[in-house]
Order: C-alpha cells, then sequence, then structure tokens
C-alpha cells in the first residue's frame, strides 16, 4: 500500500488569553488504526473517569452515558487526530460496525453500512434508496452522491446503530451518521492550517469565529483538498486515477435575543472534481483475457491501457434556518428549515479491464451519467 506523507503547518489564535502558537509537525505516515478511542482526553474528568458527552441521538440533547441508543461518538479532537476529512476517511476502521466506501466509479458517492445493512453494491444509483441515513446538523443528506466532498470545522459525529426510523424516519434501517457542525462561539478565534502531501497533495483549512455584535455572532470556514492520481495512466495528457480536487465556504450567523430563543442561519457551498478509481486483475478467471490485458496480483503502480479520463465534478449548495424557543415548565420547540441543492457528473473510464470482452484489447467502457436535486425540508 502506497502511504500519503503529510507536513502539516497550524496557526491558532485565541481571544482571552491573546494566546497563539505555531507548529510545524514532523513527517507522518498515515496508517490505519486498528483501534479507536471514541472520546478525547479533553472528554474525562479530572479522576479519570468519563466526562459528560452531549449527544442528540434522541434528536435533542442528552448524556451519552443515559442515551439508551448503541452510539460510537468521534469528537472534534478524534477526528483531527485522525486526520479526518470527509466521511470517506472513516472506512479505516476507527468505529466498530461501521463499513463506508467510495463508489469506485464516483468516488464522492459513498456507500455506507452499519452492522452488515444498508450496504448496497451500486448505491450510486438514483432510484436506489440508502439504507443508512446521513444528516448535517439534523438536516437529512437525501443521496449518496455528494457525501464524499470535504467537512467544515465539525464538533463531532455520531454513529447510531441499528433501525433508528422511530427519530430520524425512513431509510435508517442500518443506522444513521449525524454530523453536527460548531455554531459561533460569540468570541474571537482563528484558526488555521496547511499541509503538503506526496502525489501532489496538499490542504489548507480556515475556521474564524467573531466577536458577538450585539445579539449577533458570525463564524466563517473554508477549506481546500487537492491530490494526484496514485495510479497512472499511461495515456499522455490525461488524468491519473483516484485524484481528487474539493474546495467548500460555509458561513453561519447566531441570533441569541435571549437566553430563551435563538436562531442560527448557515450556508454552504462545495466543488468536488475526482477521477475514478482504477480497476485491475488478480488473477485469470474463465474468460480469455485480451493480449494486450496483463494480470497485475500485487498492487499497480500504473494502468494495463491509457484511457481518456476527465474529472467527475459536483456542486452542491445548502442553506438552513434552525430556531429554538425554550417555552418553559421543560417545553422546548425547534424548527429546523433547510433547501440544498446538488449537481453530479460522472466520467467513468476506470474499467480499462473490461478490455478483457474484446478479442483484440482495443476496448474500455466510458461510462457517462449526469445527476441533479433540489431537496427542500421543514421540521417542527
Amino acid at each position: 500500500m502506497k502511504r500519503n506523507v503529510k507536513h502539516r503547518l497550524r496557526l491558532a489564535a485565541l481571544s482571552g488569553a491573546a494566546a497563539s502558537a505555531l507548529l510545524l509537525a514532523a513527517p507522518a505516515f498515515a496508517q490505519q488504526a486498528n483501534t479507536a478511542s471514541m472520546v478525547a482526553a479533553d472528554e474525562q474528568d479530572q479522576s479519570g473517569g468519563l466526562g459528560e458527552i452531549v449527544v442528540t441521538a434522541q434528536r435533542r440533547e442528552t448524556n451519552l452515558q443515559k442515551t439508551p441508543i448503541s452510539i460510537a461518538v468521534l469528537s472534534g479532537e478524534a477526528l483531527q487526530n485522525r486526520h479526518i476529512q470527509t466521511l470517506a476517511d472513516l472506512a479505516d476502521g476507527s468505529v466498530p460496525g461501521l463499513r463506508v466506501a467510495p463508489f469506485f466509479s464516483r468516488t464522492s458517492a459513498l456507500v455506507i453500512g452499519i452492522r452488515g445493512v444498508g450496504f448496497l453494491g451500486d448505491a450510486n444509483q438514483p432510484a436506489r434508496e440508502q439504507g443508512v441515513g446521513v444528516y448535517m446538523d439534523g438536516i437529512y443528506l437525501g443521496r449518496a452522491q455528494g457525501l464524499g466532498t470535504a467537512l467544515y470545522d465539525i464538533e463531532r459525529i455520531e454513529v447510531l446503530k441499528g433501525p433508528q426510523g422511530t427519530l430520524f424516519g425512513r431509510n435508517t434501517e442500518g443506522g444513521a451518521i449525524s454530523i453536527v457542525t460548531k455554531k459561533p462561539s460569540g468570541e474571537f478565534r482563528l484558526n488555521a492550517s496547511a499541509g503538503i502531501a506526496n502525489f501532489g497533495g496538499y490542504e489548507t483549512a480556515l475556521h474564524l469565529d467573531l466577536p458577538r455584535a450585539g445579539n449577533i455572532s458570525l463564524k466563517f470556514d473554508g477549506v481546500i483538498q487537492k491530490r494526484g492520481g496514485t495510479i497512472d495512466n499511461p495515456m499522455a495528457g490525461q488524468l491519473d486515477f483516484n485524484s481528487h480536487d474539493r474546495r467548500g465556504a460555509h458561513v453561519a450567523a447566531l441570533w441569541e435575543p435571549s437566553d430563551k430563543f435563538s436562531a442560527l442561519w448557515q450556508f454552504d457551498v462545495s466543488h468536488d472534481e475526482g477521477s475514478p478509481n482504477y480497476l485491475q486483475l488478480l488473477r485469470k478467471g474463465s474468460l480469455p483475457l485480451a493480449p494486450i490485458l496483463k494480470l497485475q496480483p500485487e498492487r499497480a503502480k500504473a494502468g494495463n491501457v491509457g484511457v481518456p479520463l476527465q474529472p467527475s465534478v459536483g456542486d452542491t449548495t445548502g442553506m438552513s434556518l434552525h430556531l429554538d424557543w425554550k417555552l418553559g415548565g421543560g417545553l422546548r420547540a425547534r424548527s429546523i428549515t433547510s433547501y440544498r441543492t446538488l449537481t453530479q457528473s460522472q466520467y467513468d473510464n476506470g474499467s480499462a479491464i473490461l478490455s478483457v470482452f474484446a478479442p483484440n484489447g482495443n476496448f474500455a467502457r466510458y461510462s457517462i451519467a449526469n445527476f441533479g436535486q433540489r431537496q427542500f425540508s421543514q421540521e417542527v
């Protein structure tokens, strides 16, 4: 397996003590974790026991230890330590029972299963429903396409195992994944990071909290993640296999006129380009091989056949309004209004292996498919 060598530079600035730090990390190799701690060290109390962890698995804030659901929680620090940039990075096995895999021809479309339920072989098909629901701040993300886009400033990711239809609705037979982003803090905070990697990769991220002005707090996030292909394409001038180019921005405004009412408005936009994964033939089957095709029992560094490749492009935008009233007497009312758009193209020529079906070896399938969706939701 090829390893991505990364160097990271981080700049952090916090208000109050006006503390700032500049850290240069030594080279590190990205490896899969054998075991995962669901709780960061700062979430433990001074006695070494488990501190209070608040989750929204029941669509309201509850203590994790008192929530009667099989649930795994990845805190923001845990996500940072594991270098989780997208949901696809959860394929490292850090959450037991969760299986995440990109669809090979459209890598931004994720196939997700929990405890063996919901994992379809081809979730890329628009007519197929998911078995595991994915939610961003309580808003359902209705398609597998676009789930592999870059994540913004995340407070935690909750993985709810088992059927969740009672509280989360349809398409949650296997479970649900709830992504909770960080709200504006009302204090000045600046966190910026940059890194470089092999395969021509680099990444930058910026998270800015502005001081509260009146009753309004603002927060801005921006991310850029880019990497060249990991498998060479023999055709000159064409993209290599398994490359990605992700960019996105997010803005949030929190209005808190009193301690009993708050309104959170959010807007996000993302752009994702990627080339398909490469399929290689490990051993010979019953069909005859084309003369141009060679077995590749070891991890391939280059494709057998050079093919035209162009990036599959995905664009998503979303806007939401969260209203929260504390009515008193233990009563609380919430409203979530959301509108999202998604467009995704697919240019799949990763199946150069299909030349096995042509006796002269001069055949490969170039699959072209476009997808678009507009989604409006209202929840009270």
